[in-house]
């Protein structure tokens, strides 16, 4: 006999929370700054986030619903994303506040805005990395019916990347040292990467 649970997604899962974010996770936060097309500033959290090719180097995330960030996006073509670490979580997580369009969230979660090399969105100063983006694609996502959801995609070429010194050794990023926070499932939970939870395998030849 099956001893797995299923459900099909469109007739609910019939558990205590949906497991789908929890299963595919933890993930990434894609933490990114915007500038409305009057100046104000946005930052908001994003936990459907990756990166999605090397040469030009693209990153992306989903906006559930037409928040303020996709919007000025749209008005500015302009982006930064910032490194979210076990010592800012709490500022991110403020950051995630349903603010109205005028409120700045960098004031909100007591962050500095950085200036940028290239693009006029600001980084966060107290984030060890960045990446400022220039859009690329906007897609509204459908499901398998091509019914459109109330999501979309973002996806943005980064044109500068900012890395704290301390996070180089040897030239080479220290991933397990980035003290790098990720989204788990249910409603709050997060993870921290470690460098206790590092292991390594090369990729192997074939024939």
């Amino acid at each position: 006999m099956d001893n797995d649970y299923f459900y099909e997604p469109a007739l609910g899962h019939g558990l205590p929370h949906d497991p789908f974010n929890a299963i595919v996770g933890p993930r990434p936060i894609g933490w990114i700054s915007t500038r409305a097309a009057d100046g104000v500033l946005n930052l908001a959290p994003y936990s459907f986030f990756n990166a999605f090719n090397y040469t030009p180097p693209l990153i992306g995330f989903a906006s559930l619903g037409r928040k303020d960030t996709l919007r000025n996006i749209e008005e500015t073509g302009e982006f930064v994303w910032n490194l979210a670490t076990r010592p800012l979580a709490e500022a991110m997580n403020a950051s995630c506040a349903a603010a109205p369009p005028e409120v700045d969230e960098f004031q909100l979660a007591g962050l500095t805005p950085a200036r940028s090399n290239i693009v006029g969105v600001p980084r966060v100063a107290q984030s060890p990395v960045a990446f400022e983006c220039r859009r690329t694609q906007i897609i509204r996502l459908q499901g398998a019916s091509g019914a459109d959801t109330n999501s979309w995609l973002i996806l943005g070429e980064v044109v500068g990347v900012h890395i704290a010194q301390e996070l180089l050794r040897d030239g080479i990023y220290d991933t397990a040292g980035s003290r790098t926070i990720l989204r788990g499932g249910g409603p709050a939970d997060y993870f921290e990467i470690q460098p206790d939870s590092l292991f390594r395998m090369t990729r192997p030849s074939y024939p």
